[in-house]
């Protein structure tokens, strides 16, 4: 079995490949591209495994060396480095570090979802990110019009075809009518790109049992579900609620020492985007959910809206974990 151990960066990297007895046989910096993989570790005879940390663009070179080598492990950067931290740093002691580490069985794993998911998941995160542009051009609109003595329309959402109609025949002074006009044209193409998304989530949506279950928890709904369900990739990594939370960073830091302990901040650490979706969840959850809301109010009262949000979302976190697990809905009681 040889070992390679490989320090991937964007456009060059750096590759060690090692015996079973640690014997460094080979040490090349390389194109980072298939071709030039393929070159230098395609022509081995013997079984291949191969290791690189999690980064920015991880996913291409990992998809390369999946076509080369036997297996690819995928390391956690955060846990790796509190095993391999070093002093002198290089690209060339990197690799030979992740190689050694990977024929000792040393590596910590991090999860490296299908080719296929990751694409989706562009997709749903883009989705994500155009909906923030979204709300922030409806703040600006806010904002534009409390700099004026207006009486806002009678009508449930400013931003419905009503509100949209009325703030189109709105009539400022400049330059605040221009501002408007601007951010109204502006606010319609990110929609427009909103929309164009919708095929995918009604497709990702069809045929999955997952995103059925993950719908009954009160305040997911159809694109939160598909984002959850994706982000997640496959449930049974995560042996208890706690880990998956744990996977959120919804959980609290803690801070013991002797006989003291005490709880600050959520850790934060984990996936960002699963904890924006949890967050997300809690106003529509505690409108519909007499549990929810009546957790939301308990903490509300002894420690503050900003605590009550963080773990009432917790616990909406932990009810998908519950959900998904037990292949059922969500039954209020």
């Amino acid at each position: 079995m040889l070992y390679v151990g490989v320090d991937a960066h964007k456009v060059k990297s750096h590759l060690t490949v090692m015996d079973e007895a640690g014997r460094v046989i080979a040490r090349k910096r390389v194109s980072s591209s298939p071709d030039a993989l393929r070159e230098t570790l395609g022509h081995y005879d013997e079984p291949m495994k191969a290791v690189l940390e999690a980064g920015y663009s991880w996913g291409p070179i990992f998809d390369w060396l999946g076509d080369i080598a036997d297996e690819v492990v995928l390391a956690h950067p955060l846990k790796l480095r509190a095993i391999a931290d070093a002093r002198i740093k290089t690209d060339r002691i990197d690799s030979e570090t992740l190689a050694h580490l990977l024929r000792a069985d040393l590596i910590p794993p991090a999860y490296a979802p299908s080719k296929e998911t990751r694409a989706c998941k562009r997709v749903l995160r883009q989705r994500m990110f155009l909906v923030r542009i979204g709300t922030m051009f409806k703040n600006r609109i806010r904002a534009l019009l409390s700099q004026h003595a207006i009486t806002l329309p009678d009508v449930s959402d400013l931003y419905g075809r009503a509100g949209l109609e009325w703030l189109g025949n709105l009539n400022l002074p400049d330059p605040d009518g221009h501002l408007l006009t601007s951010d109204l044209a502006l606010l319609q193409a990110v929609k427009d790109h909103i929309a164009s998304t919708e095929a995918l989530v009604k497709e990702l949506t069809a045929e999955d049992p997952a995103i059925h279950w993950l719908r009954s928890v009160p305040g997911i709904g159809s694109f939160l579900a598909v984002l959850i369900r994706y982000e997640i990739d496959t449930i049974d990594r995560f042996t208890t609620a706690k880990r998956f939370v744990s996977h959120t960073g919804l959980v609290p830091s803690t801070y013991a020492s002797g006989q003291r302990l005490t709880h600050g901040r959520i850790t934060k650490h984990g996936n960002k985007w699963l904890r924006w979706a949890y967050i997300e969840a809690v106003t529509p959850a505690i409108r519909c959910s007499a549990t929810l809301r009546t957790h939301y109010e308990g903490i509300k009262a002894r420690r503050g809206a900003k605590d009550a949000r963080t773990s009432t979302a917790r616990k909406i976190a932990e009810l998908t974990w519950i959900v998904w697990t037990q292949c059922r809905c969500y039954e209020e009681r």
